[in-house]
């Protein structure tokens, strides 16, 4: 069964921390982080509706730059959420350039930023054709889900990163449709754009009592329509399984308070994308450092029960050995299974 989003990290595991999340047959994603973003095409980055930054170190944020300047110019609205001080990050990259000109354009950019904080979220919005000026800014009560739409949800919770607060995200899919291609061609019904209708009517309308318009097109064009029970079309043809869960975590302490967070944020995530910076015979320095050892990524992995985990943020101290950061996690992770488990 397909999930409807597909994650990978842009960069290898010794540089910028950015997870690419695109939606199956959908022109759309959505990033975790913002490092460098340089080796995503112009393309890729267009299909960028919403931005998660864990943190503002530069590692962290510097693609924001290059974002901006692939949507200068065009009609698109840009979401982006980060931790406290994220608003007066994001003005300063604003005010960095000069907009003597952006007035003139005819397209309509706005950048919908939200800074989330212990108990509410901060939203301000920023006009392009405006040079880029905020409205005043607006507060709604922070309870961890920040994006929900009928297919999906992203949700937060605050880590503690050298004494500064770092987010870590989950996306959840809703339920997970299939279509079974046999009953479709059992019922005579065509594979057409009307599946897509079909599968988000099912995100919004699970159980609602309606008729369905299924249509059969040719080069584009409707030349046939039909209605159908909408539970009784579900019941024929939908496979609906549960969501798929990716989470997402770097740069936070080994504290017990941040592990014990942790573990419970990513609990029965089919994928964990989790730092490990430093091997465990390097432990002290990771405390100092605020990162987490490829042991206590395996172990968080473990505890959190994750059908499969992806470490990246790799200390380039390992540079010549980055298997024994691999290693070290799956030994963790492997101690109380008896089968095989899976880290990228």
């Amino acid at each position: 069964m397909k999930p409807i989003f597909h994650a990978s990290l842009v960069n290898d595991p010794f540089y910028d921390p950015v997870l690419f999340i695109k939606f199956l047959y959908q022109s759309r994603a959505i990033l975790f982080d913002l490092g460098d973003i340089s080796k995503l095409s112009a393309r890729d980055m267009l299909k960028i509706t919403h931005v998660f930054v864990t943190h503002t170190h530069m590692d962290h944020f510097i693609g924001f730059d290059l974002l901006l300047r692939i949507f200068l110019g065009r009609n698109k609205k840009l979401c982006l959420f980060g931790p406290t001080g994220f608003l007066k990050n994001v003005e300063g990259k604003l005010a960095g350039y000069t907009w003597n000109l952006v007035y003139n354009y005819i397209t309509d950019f706005k950048i919908i930023a939200n800074e989330i904080r212990e108990d509410s979220i901060i939203r301000k919005e920023y006009i392009c054709r405006k040079r880029f000026a905020s409205d005043q800014e607006r507060r709604c009560p922070f309870y961890s889900v920040l994006l929900k739409e009928p297919g999906f949800s992203v949700s937060t919770t605050i880590l503690e990163h050298n004494q500064i607060p770092c987010l870590a995200f989950s996306i959840k899919e809703n339920f997970h449709i299939n279509i079974n291609k046999e009953k479709l061609e059992k019922l005579g019904l065509p594979v057409g754009p009307w599946l897509s209708k079909f599968k988000e009517a099912i995100y919004k309308n699970k159980d609602a009592d309606m008729d369905f318009t299924v249509t059969w097109e040719e080069k584009g064009k409707i030349v046939k329509e039909e209605k159908f029970s909408f539970q009784k079309l579900i019941k024929e043809i939908a496979i609906i399984t549960p969501g798929q869960k990716i989470t997402y975590v770097t740069d936070v302490s080994g504290s017990r308070e941040n592990i014990e967070k942790i573990i419970e944020f990513a609990q029965d995530s089919d994928i964990l994308f989790i730092e490990a910076t430093f091997l465990e015979r390097d432990k002290e320095l990771a405390k100092k450092k605020a990162h987490l050892t490829a042991k206590q990524a395996g172990m968080i992995a473990r505890l959190a029960n994750a059908k499969k985990f992806v470490i990246f943020h790799f200390s380039p101290r390992y540079h010549e050995n980055p298997d024994e950061l691999q290693k070290e996690a799956m030994a963790e992770f492997s101690k109380i299974y008896n089968y095989p488990h899976n880290c990228g």
